[in-house]
Formats: structure tokens, sequence, C-alpha cells
């Protein structure tokens, strides 16, 4: 899931640190109405409060998540009358909580006030720094955001005329948070709080593409391509022209006026170096940026050297495999064998890959039920990635809509069907939909009484850890009998491991982007061009890449605590059952309800 809800993901993740948002309140969330006061003493109350109150701040969240009563409200989520809106509405929470005894609260209960109190804690420690001084990057921002939302192909949804009239202030919005942008990166210049230059030349082409002289070329245009069926004749007429002259007049020169100052003063003003360590304050950062994406407090020097553990451990057992099919040469020229050998690209069609995939589902059915007797109800499919976005896709899964009427989809690009590498989709799909992403996820939405800010939480360090560690699962589950599968299973771990170290690397130890591309080469099944990207990621969002291997760690870690201590007690359906039935949450969390489970089945 390494762009599974992406928007929502980074809304839901970076809000705390001010990169992302929502707009203009509907009413000020220091008010406090009757019913607010009154769920001090009531938990459920006041996380439904709380919900409400921030989706009001945060619209796009809930656009997401289905809930139109925002969807024209557009965050200037960069300005600072919003960061103290937001800040005032996670300390009124944090007061509220610990106003409540938890141990008057059911087990369930606690469990909830523990993540919430944890979310909102470490979100007030991120308004210590200034990362709205640096709005903008090639992987996660909002100029990125608004290109999809528009393109009507998000999850913006473009059916009825209210719907495109919504849109129109998304756009208007637009307009404002682009000049915020420009004057908080000059604020950002002054303080040396910027991009590193790489970065920069990344981010220029993406605004560039945004500005074109008919705006009837521009990706804002095509949902005037696809008025919905039935729509009046004066409807249309009057939105073409409303979005003619949105698009001429706020959205074009707002995407040009970011280019030309990030082309002209932010380019000559940005750093040389790759860590976030070399801002001011950056160290500091990092450690903060390292427990927030992670859920745990581990430092950066103990990531490094467990990733350093980690890669010499997968490098191993990669050396045993190539051992193992006959393989004469080092472990680089069998990455190359593996990457290029036509023997491992036996597909003709797109349909022949999508029956690969289902079959993968097939042959471990009979296993699943020996691993898992909680499963979701939410239909699944196997899609072919549309076409239009198929050649920037990667493999991801799109989660089920919570009222059952979309199913949890596993999308696959496609491009060249003949060219598609069979090696490593086991641990693909293991990871991305059965039992892996499908599984936790659909799992939580159908929770019955979970309050919604778990419903639609995420916690990377979870929800990642969870697909890494059922990667893990694919021999239990009857899969990994061909050594090339289990190749690609390692392939996968390594990749993850990796970030451990170059993560670190660059942010803390003063490892330059060159080191670290080169030591994804020397370490992993990859091209230049995938190695570059991936570095450049981890240079735009500081600690995000460490929460995957951690987060497996810590269940893997979990898994043989439980096995030690219950012995021939130990069921691992239960076990799977236990870590999935409530949904994400913060790894520490996590491990004092594990404990806890422990010590229950200890007594039974």
């Amino acid at each position: 899931m390494e762009k599974h809800h992406l928007v929502l993901a980074a809304a839901l993740s970076l809000a705390a640190l001010g990169f992302t948002g929502c707009s203009r309140p509907s009413d000020n969330p220091q008010q406090e109405s009757t019913a607010t006061v009154a769920s001090e003493q009531n938990l459920g109350q006041l996380l439904d409060s709380y919900f409400e109150e921030r989706l009001k701040l945060f619209p796009l969240e809930a656009t997401t998540i289905a809930d139109d009563r925002y969807n024209n409200l557009l965050p200037n989520d960069i300005s600072l009358e919003h960061r103290e809106q937001v800040k005032a509405l996670y300390q009124k929470y944090l007061d509220r909580i610990r106003a409540i005894d938890r141990n008057q609260l059911s087990e369930e209960e606690q469990t909830s006030y523990d993540i919430f109190k944890y979310e909102m804690e470490t979100a007030l420690e991120g308004f210590r720094f200034d990362a709205h001084l640096m709005p903008i990057n090639q992987f996660w921002s909002l100029p990125i955001t608004m290109a999809q939302l528009g393109s009507g192909s998000g999850n913006q949804p473009f059916k009825t005329v209210k719907d495109y009239e919504d849109f129109l202030g998304r756009m208007a919005g637009f307009e404002v948070w682009a000049d915020t942008a420009v004057a908080n990166m000059r604020r950002g210049m002054a303080a040396g709080v910027v991009l590193p230059r790489a970065l920069t030349n990344k981010v220029l082409p993406q605004l560039q593409a945004m500005v074109v002289q008919d705006h009837t070329k521009s990706i804002f245009w095509q949902p005037i391509q696809n008025f919905p069926e039935g729509m009046a004749k004066e409807d249309r007429q009057r939105l073409q022209q409303a979005y003619e002259q949105a698009i001429k007049e706020q959205v074009i020169p707002s995407y040009q006026e970011l280019h030309n100052f990030m082309q002209q003063e932010y380019l000559p003003r940005s750093r040389a170096s790759s860590g976030i360590n070399a801002t001011p304050r950056g160290e500091e950062l990092y450690r903060y940026l390292v427990r927030f994406w992670t859920t745990t407090d581990m430092t950066p020097d103990q990531i490094f050297e467990t990733g350093q553990e980690e890669v010499a451990r997968i490098r191993s057992e990669m050396e045993k495999v190539k051992e193992q099919v006959g393989f004469k040469g080092n472990l680089q020229a069998f990455f190359q064998h593996v990457n290029t050998n036509t023997k491992f690209m036996p597909f003709k069609t797109p349909e022949d890959v999508l029956t690969a995939y289902s079959s993968i589902e097939e042959r471990m059915q009979p296993q699943l039920d020996k691993l898992f007797s909680l499963k979701p109800k939410s239909a699944f499919e196997v899609r072919q990635t549309e076409a239009f976005r198929a050649a920037s896709a990667s493999a991801e899964y799109n989660p089920p809509a919570p009222d059952g009427s979309r199913p949890g989809i596993f999308y696959v690009p496609i491009l060249d069907a003949t060219k598609y590498n069979a090696v490593g989709m086991e641990s693909l799909f293991l990871h991305e939909a059965i039992p892996g992403h499908h599984y936790q996820i659909s799992i939580q939405q159908e929770k019955e009484g979970l309050p919604r800010f778990r419903q639609y939480g995420w916690y990377g360090a979870y929800g990642e850890g969870w697909a890494l560690y059922s990667e893990s699962l694919g021999r239990e589950l009857g899969l990994y009998t061909d050594p090339y599968q289990y190749f690609g299973k390692l392939s996968d771990e390594m990749h993850r491991a990796i970030r451990l170290v170059v993560d670190v690397g660059m942010h803390a130890k003063g490892w330059t982007r060159e080191q670290a591309i080169q030591y994804s080469l020397d370490n992993e099944l990859t091209s230049r061009e995938a190695a570059v990207a991936e570095i450049e990621r981890y240079m735009a969002v500081p600690g995000q890449a460490l929460s995957y291997k951690i987060g497996e760690l810590k269940i893997k870690e979990l898994r043989q605590r439980a096995e030690q201590a219950l012995g021939d007690k130990f069921s691992v359906s239960a076990f799977h059952d236990e870590v999935l039935r409530e949904g994400g949450m913060p790894l520490a969390v996590l491990e004092r309800k594990m404990d806890d489970w422990i010590k229950l089945q200890q007594k039974n």
C-alpha cells in the first residue's frame, strides 16, 4: 500500500505538522456548545464531538470519507490563523480527555482513550516546529492533491450540479493558499528552512505542467468534458462558463505564481544538503518525526542499527536462494537475472496477470481459515489499473466503501503484459490484498461501535506494519513454494529494511542523496530511476518510510512473546484476530493491548 489512501493518510498524519489540513470552518472550534460540555463525562460523545469539529477544519478528510458537507471548502492550512485554530482544538480535547477517569471505562473505551490522548499530545508537540514554512514538495502537497481532486478521477465527486459548484469554492481557496505558500516560503528562506535543491528541481515541472495556454487542456477541465447524463443544458452552460473563468483567473495563475517564485527566488536559496538535520532545529525535528511516524520511542541510532542488522540478515537469505537455484555469479548479477530474464515474464494478456493474482487467493484459501477466524465482510476484487494513470501508478489497494457500495480493490498497473514480471507476485498480493490491507482496513471499517476517529484513522506503523507482517505468512498460507517467489518476498522486505538505514543516514548521519541511492542499488532489486525516486521521497517526508519495517518487527515481536508465554495455549488465529479486531492504533497502545490479552489467555 505504498499509495493507499494517499490523500487521507497525508491529511490524518501530517495535519499535526502543518503540512496539510482543510479550510475555513463554519464556526469557531473554541466555542463550546452545551453538547460538548456535557460530553466531558461521556467518552463516546466527546470523541464524536471532536470528529465533527475536526471535519470543519479539515474538509478534505470529510471528502475522502464521502461526507459531502464541506466539499466547497479548501484549507488555508498553512496560515497562522488555521494553525492556531487546530492547535486550540487539540488542546481543548486533550484537556477534556484528561478530565475523564480512565479507570471507569470499559476495556475497549480505555483503548480509545489511550489512542486519542496519544494523538492529541503528539499533534500538539508538532506545533513546536515550522513545517508550514516548507508547504510544497514533489511527493505530498496541496498542488498535487488539487490536480487529483480537480481531474474528476479522485475523491471529489462530480455527479450533481452542487458537486460542480462545490469545487468552484475549492479553486477559489487554492488561490488564497498559493499566496500564503509563497509568503511562508519567503519566511522559510530567511530562516534557513528550505527544501533540498534536488527536490525543488522535481517540483518545478509538476507546477509547470499545470500551466497551459488553452484552458480546455487543463486537467481541471476534465469534469466539464464529462458531465453526468441528465444534467440540464442551462446548468452545463453556466458551469462551463464558471469553470473557464476559475481556471483562467484562479487556478492557472496560482500554479504560475508558485512556479515562477520557486524557479526564480526559491531554487537559488534551496539547500545542497539532503537531510532535515541541516535546517535550524532539524535534529530535534527529526527525532520527533521518528517518534511520530513509528509511534515508538526508538531513537534514530537504534533504528539505523536495526536497519543494518536486517539488511545483513536478508542478504544472507538472498544468497541462500541464489545458491538453491544454482545461479553462478554474485548477488548483483542475480538481481539482474531476476529482473530481465523472460522466463519470469510468462504472460500474454492483462487477463493472464489478473488470473494469476486471483489464483493466489484460491491457493491459500484453505490455510486462511486456520490463520484467521475474523474476516472482513466487504467484497474484494482484483482489477487492472485504468489506462490513463497506469504509467505513473504503483500496485495499490483501494478500500471498500463503508456502506458496501464499493468493494475493496487491488489495482494492478499492467502497461505491457508480456513484460510483467511474476517474481514477487505472491508477496505483493499478501501485502496489498489478503490478508494485508484488505483484511486490516475492512475489519476496522466494519467494527461496530468504533468511534469514527478510529474507524477512519490511519497509523502507518500499524497498517503498513501489518501488511509487511502479512508477507511473512506466505509459507504458513501455502505459498513461497517456488524459490523465486520467496526471493520476491525477500526483495520486498529488503526494500523496507533499506529505508531504516538510508532515512536515518540522510536525516541524522550526514549521508548525501548519492550515498543513499548507491546503498539502495547495492542491496536491492531495483533500477537507478526507481532508487532516485525513492530516496527523494524520503528526503521530502523524513521518517515516514520508517513505519513499515518498525511496525512489522513489533508485530513479530508480539507474536513471539505470545507464543513463549502461552505455549500450547497459543492460537495463531486468536492472535491475528486480536491484533486486527479494534483497527489501527499507535504501536505503544497495541503493545499494551496485546500484553493484556496475553495475561487474559494465561488465566483461561
